[in-house]
């Protein structure tokens, strides 16, 4: 009986022992499976408890003037962030409180960021104030999951706005994220402009940081010493074609005005100076999106987000006319010598009404007294010799009827029409002779926008080379190399200097004897010119005025463009002058024209006001300007 419990109690222990064996074995395996067989992973996952990668933005790249002005620079600011997996929902009260926000905001954008990535720390809001930002970062020991950037806005050291040309920063949206696998939650990228533009290259390449981070994800400090992180890569720096003090002058001229301000190197087509008038504040629109301002501009019936310079379409008027005899002289329809009588109308089936002084004109004389009969007269051959379409093609050569291929977003292409653009307004067979022949003096179906304009004139200032207009002169890197822009300039064979010089005897004879003679004319610039007041259907008719300086060596084109401001000589020259005079001689040396355009108000005259110059000597009433083109 003895010998039995023995033999039992030894069997008991073997079997005891063999249990602890087996479990010994199980445990020391899946020791070597985790510390040597799965080590290089679970060493990195370990590791990703305890540190943490953040991204590091890249300092956007500056923007310069031609003349190395600092026109756009970068300010810092605090953006709070929230890493989602170590945030705590019980928290978003304090949280609030503490960022004086709703309740309902902030839970919002951390489900924005849960969606975005549990792991990755996002944007909660960006550009708070410093108080707010102390408060935060006093209570970070009870906000596990929330931490700080500091990052940067746009900023704008000089009182020119060019809010159309240099743009603004929004926040990427999803379809956005989804192109570019380089965008984080928050990331702002251009959005209009030549932020929008030139993106890729002001951006800059992401760094990347490793931090220590304790079992709450605060941050410990810098993992391995900085050794394994990788700096970002600073955007490129732009230099623009811009001259800061001439755009901030034109941006001057044209306040409580709407309409737009080209001033264009006929030579290079580099644009010295673009504005469309109402503009916007883009500092409202830097940092955090000030959304009562953002609901304002959008909602306001003048459009000034609207880019008037390359988006309108308007008919040209008699700007349109210098081309036109261009057109005629290679064609074959008129020589310089041609005159045709107007009679002060040109009749065919009825009146086409012509202001111009009854007499004979040439080409240069009914470009100086724009004279309608004349380009009447021309396009009526134009049309019945079935002309139309290689009248197209002639005009399109000028840059009409294609988008100019500025370095700006969403440029309109004006109408230039043909056969086929007549027979889809009006229907095939469906249009005549009637529709077609105000397009000789810039008007029924013809439009254009005002850099398309100086465009244009800038071909006529330089001898019949077709220039790009473009508003980047070179880009400055990182490693401080400078590539630079080199626009192309493309002859335009059909025109012949024998062409361009009644042309340009007619437009300086519109300062010097035509309806530039008031406000356009000085003492000291050879100017040359076309105003053009073209009819609108909608209200008081729209005012041009386009010239370039010196007549016999360019230097520039200037094209004002003034909506419902009645005669172009009293509303466009003026300021499209001044703008001229400015960059030619550094200063503006005829007070009473400068005080006049400052105050020049589209809304607050009508057709029967009388405006009066100051000239040095007298006092000169502008009837007569109000009676010109």
């Amino acid at each position: 009986m003895r010998s039995g419990n023995t033999q039992r109690t030894k069997t008991s222990i073997r079997a005891l022992q063999v249990i602890i064996l087996g479990l010994a074995v199980v445990v020391l395996s899946r020791v070597f499976y985790l510390q040597v067989v799965e080590y290089d992973n679970y060493a990195a996952l370990g590791e990703e408890n305890s540190v943490r990668q953040e991204y590091v933005d890249a300092a956007r790249g500056l923007i310069y003037d031609r003349n190395g002005v600092l026109i756009v620079d970068n300010e810092p600011i605090y953006t709070i962030t929230v890493t989602p997996a170590n945030f705590k929902e019980k928290n978003i009260g304090l949280l609030a409180d503490l960022l004086e926000q709703p309740d309902s905001l902030v839970n919002a954008k951390i489900t924005e960021a849960q969606r975005y990535s549990w792991h990755r720390s996002s944007r909660l809001f960006t550009d708070v104030d410093f108080r707010i930002f102390s408060k935060i970062e006093e209570n970070l020991w009870q906000l596990p999951g929330i931490g700080h950037l500091i990052e940067s806005k746009r900023h704008y050291p000089t009182e020119m706005r060019a809010a159309h040309v240099l743009g603004y920063l929004r926040e990427a949206n999803q379809r956005e994220y989804e192109q570019n696998s380089g965008l984080r939650l928050g990331d702002k990228i251009g959005k209009s402009g030549i932020e929008m533009i030139y993106e890729e290259q002001l951006r800059g390449e992401l760094g990347v940081e490793y931090i220590k981070v304790n079992a709450l994800g605060q941050a410990l400090g810098n993992f391995e010493d900085d050794k394994i992180d990788q700096s970002p890569t600073q955007g490129s720096d732009l230099i623009t074609t811009l001259d800061a003090d001439l755009q901030l002058f034109a941006e001057q001229l044209m306040e409580g005005k709407r309409g737009a301000v080209v001033a264009m190197d006929p030579r290079t087509g580099a644009i010295l100076s673009l504005v469309s008038s109402p503009g916007f504040d883009l500092d409202r629109l830097a940092g955090r999106l000030d959304q009562d301002y953002w609901v304002d501009i959008n909602t306001d019936s003048t459009k000034p987000l609207y880019n008037r310079a390359i988006q309108s379409q308007q008919p040209p008027g008699s700007t349109f006319k210098p081309l036109m005899g261009l057109i005629g002289l290679h064609l074959g329809i008129i020589t310089p010598e041609t005159e045709i009588y107007n009679s002060g109308a040109y009749i065919r089936g009825r009146a086409y009404k012509d202001l111009a002084e009854p007499g004979d004109y040439d080409l240069a004389k009914a470009i100086t007294f724009s004279s309608n009969t004349f380009f009447f007269s021309m396009m009526d051959k134009i049309a019945m010799q079935g002309k139309l379409n290689e009248w197209s093609k002639l005009a399109n050569d000028f840059g009409l009827g294609v988008p100019p291929s500025i370095d700006l977003p969403n440029v309109n292409r004006g109408i230039l029409p043909d056969s086929s653009v007549m027979n889809n307004r009006f229907g095939v067979r469906r249009w005549g002779l009637g529709d077609v022949i105000n397009l000789g003096i810039g008007q029924g179906y013809l439009a254009a926008s005002p850099l398309q304009i100086a465009q244009m004139t800038s071909a006529i200032a330089n001898g019949g080379y077709r220039v790009q207009p473009h508003l980047i002169q070179s880009f400055q890197k990182a490693d401080g190399s400078i590539e630079t822009y080199k626009p192309d300039a493309e002859k335009i064979e059909w025109v012949q200097p024998e062409y361009l010089e009644p042309v340009k005897k007619g437009m300086r004879g519109v300062v010097l004897e035509g309806s530039g003679r008031w406000y356009a004319n000085h003492p000291d610039i050879v100017i040359a010119g076309k105003t053009g007041t073209a009819q609108n259907p909608l209200g008081k008719d729209h005012g041009w005025f386009t010239c370039f300086a010196p007549m016999d060596d360019p230097q520039i084109v200037v094209t004002a463009f003034i909506e419902n401001a009645g005669f172009a000589s009293v509303s466009a020259a003026p300021i499209a002058s001044l703008v001229l005079e400015k960059f030619i001689l550094g200063e503006v040396t005829r007070p009473y024209v400068l005080n006049y355009a400052l105050n020049f108000d589209p809304d607050a005259r009508d057709e029967e006001d009388q405006p009066a110059v100051e000239t040095e000597n007298e006092t000169q009433s502008v009837n007569e300007a109000e009676s010109g083109e």
